[in-house]
């Protein structure tokens, strides 16, 4: 029988990481809990949207400090990173929206990218074999509810055999009207990514998958070959945030601006070799057309003031990302930006990654072969 809330395990009992089940299933034929239609709700909460920023914990890590992927993997991590190394390359899956709603409507589309992303890890061998997944935000619609992660987050991925970070989107942090407390986004979303034991979170039910162990809705990953700097860009519709930019934003604390700068730091004390990205849920670029334009841009547009913000940052320190990862606009976009720093100019790929079954159309965008290509074209060119 599912596990309630209310009669779910209240210790860790577990001592590796489960990432999916132990047998294969068929897809769901549709959601458990009835997802209502989102129209009234978004003409409640329409003014909201433009306003509505969210506070958030700081990291449980020190700022200089990386989440290592052979630790999540548990046990198995030390034979999984003499894998990569000995592979000259790593590879991992990014999507961002994978969230379904309009009653059930979409739920085909998430299903569809969920089942491509698990089918690339039973094709490939090991040399080409995936080793986690970026969630790029907005994990669940409408708003992080949780009674929605069942249907929208752990049975479409029931079978898919990997870690899976994320960082949180708009959808995974606003807060509706007359939310209890405790019920917040944020929180249900920390329940499932950043909790600091293995567990396994009520919305997971039956199903095996534990909680990742994140310290915080913003984090470094360390990987062989990559480092992911993953940022939180807040509860706007538009634009991004990722701190109070100078009291216009009170409500967010400016836990990510020394954060960013001691990650970026810290890669140029090491003189790391690596690729460096930085992961984000709101595009610091992307096109999106007005309703008579033509075109098929995403409908969100980019977060200027963020993306200047981080520019500065960088800029202080010296260090620049070899690309930007991000969703929100729901479909997937690449644009490449000439950067110039400390008197050399650098080629930046920017994407955006938010098809992962929301929009639908045009299915997740795998990225089997984006760091071998990272790591040949961009690093080999320039030191991060």
């Amino acid at each position: 029988m599912p596990r309630s809330a209310k009669n779910s395990l209240k210790h860790p009992v577990f001592r590796e990481p489960t990432f999916n089940e132990a047998t294969t299933s068929v897809d769901p034929p549709g959601f458990l809990v009835p997802h209502p239609s989102d129209t009234a709700l978004y003409n409640e909460i329409s003014a909201l949207l433009t306003k509505e920023v969210v506070s958030f914990e700081k990291s449980r890590f020190k700022d200089k400090d990386l989440l290592l992927l052979a630790d999540i993997y548990g046990d198995h991590g030390p034979d999984l990173i003499k894998q990569i190394e000995k592979a000259g390359k790593i590879i991992f899956h990014a999507l961002g929206d994978s969230g379904a709603t309009t009653s059930g409507k979409k739920y085909k589309n998430e299903l569809g990218v969920a089942d491509q992303v698990t089918m690339d890890c039973q094709t490939s061998n090991q040399a080409n074999h995936p080793a986690f997944l970026f969630h790029l935000g907005d994990v669940v619609y409408d708003f992080g509810e949780a009674q929605y992660y069942y249907d929208q987050f752990y049975d479409p991925f029931r079978n898919y055999p990997l870690p899976i970070f994320a960082v949180p989107g708009n959808h995974d942090s606003f807060v509706t009207p007359n939310t209890p407390h405790g019920e917040e986004p944020l929180a249900i979303f920390s329940r499932q990514f950043c909790s600091p034991t293995l567990t396994i979170a009520p919305e997971a039910r039956s199903l095996h998958r534990t909680a990742m162990t994140q310290p915080g809705v913003y984090f470094t990953v360390d990987a062989p070959f990559v480092r992911i700097i993953g940022l939180f860009s807040n509860a706007l519709e538009d634009p991004g945030v990722i701190s109070s930019q100078s009291g216009k934003w009170p409500t967010v604390p400016d836990f990510q601006v020394p954060y960013l700068k001691a990650q970026l730091q810290r890669i140029k004390d090491e003189n790391y070799k690596g690729a460096v990205l930085l992961a984000v849920h709101h595009p610091p670029f992307s096109y999106s057309p007005p309703p008579e334009g033509q075109g098929s841009g995403g409908n969100h547009s980019s977060s200027s003031d963020m993306l200047r913000e981080i520019d500065t940052i960088c800029a202080e320190v010296g260090i620049y990302p070899h690309a930007f990862l991000s969703a929100h606009a729901h479909n997937y976009q690449r644009y490449t930006r000439t950067v110039k720093m400390e008197g050399k100019e650098f080629d930046v790929p920017f994407v955006v990654c938010g098809d992962g079954g929301h929009n639908g159309k045009q299915g997740g965008a795998l990225l089997p072969d984006s760091l071998r290509w990272i790591w040949k074209d961009v690093v080999a060119a320039r030191k991060p």
